[in-house]
């Protein structure tokens, strides 16, 4: 996710020298977008209720391409998974990717360190729109199949992202002391780890809940980014209680919490994505 943890024999371990993170370990998106699909009605496409272990598998690309061997792609990339909020001084955000790096430019801030979170959440959720416009009018092809799980998967991702409070901010991985020095160094690893390592499952985080359709998505997009960004405080507090580096309950029922809010916000743009593909014009 935000920045990239590089892979070493034993698994995923320290932060690399460039300070790159994930957001959420490549299992926990999995286990995510499983837990999306748990709350799909009836009226998805049987193909994609059934697609789980690929939408979990699919989830976790967005991570794959910031290989270091694929420099131009890893570019790309890598400010789609995180917005820090406070680059933007209180200023709306605009609704379109260029007309951001435009206002970021004009706040003498970097659109490339400030991130472009929202606008990849809604490019990929349009992109699935288009596949699911696709299905309606070729429901047996299955090219127009596949490129629905696909971009499902991607947009899993990024909105898993979006529930992870720490992806909202500058301040990403601790914060300065009184003496400048960066208090809680790890609370980012710590944090993404968490579902991996503790074993957090599908079928706890999907429990009750129920896609809903969003008939405006970039509101809901907003609304997300701000409601995970008033997590901040209590990620910290949780992590220099040792919450999540020793597995308390507390910490377990604070990261599960962000998991179900991450599978809601997935199932529910699948859904709504859905929904809106029936009202598309043809694309020439």
């Amino acid at each position: 996710m935000k920045r990239t943890l590089p892979l070493v024999a034993a698994g995923f371990a320290a932060l690399t020298l460039t300070g790159l993170a994930h957001g959420w370990w490549v299992v926990g998106h999995g286990v995510i977008a499983e837990a999306a699909v748990a709350g799909l009605p009836d009226e998805i496409p049987a193909f994609f209720r059934e697609s789980g272990k690929q939408l979990a598998h699919l989830a976790g690309d967005p991570d794959r391409w910031k290989n270091p061997k694929a420099p131009h792609l890893r570019e790309a990339e890598s400010p789609d998974h995180f917005l820090d909020m406070e680059n933007f001084q209180g200023k709306h955000l605009p609704t379109g990717r260029w007309k951001a790096i435009t206002l970021l430019q004009e706040l003498k801030q970097d659109p490339e360190k400030t991130g472009m979170l929202p606008y990849a959440i809604m490019e990929n959720y349009e992109r699935l729109c288009c596949a699911f416009r696709d299905y309606r009018e070729t429901p047996d092809e299955p090219a127009v199949r596949a490129k629905c799980v696909v971009y499902a998967g991607i947009l899993a991702h990024l909105t898993g992202d979006c529930a992870m409070p720490l992806h909202t901010m500058r301040d990403y991985d601790g914060r300065k002391g009184a003496d400048s020095a960066i208090e809680q160094k790890g609370i980012h690893a710590r944090i993404d780890g968490f579902p991996e390592r503790n074993g957090l499952a599908a079928e706890e985080m999907s429990r009750g809940l129920k896609a809903g359709v969003v008939e405006d998505v970039w509101p809901r997009v907003l609304e997300a980014l701000q409601e995970s960004h008033g997590q901040i405080d209590r990620c910290y507090e949780l992590d220099k209680a040792g919450a999540f580096e020793k597995s308390t309950d507390e910490g377990r029922k604070f990261i599960l919490s962000r998991c179900r809010v991450a599978a809601q916000f997935t199932e529910d743009l699948w859904y709504s994505a859905w929904q809106r593909s029936a009202k598309m014009p043809k694309p020439y």
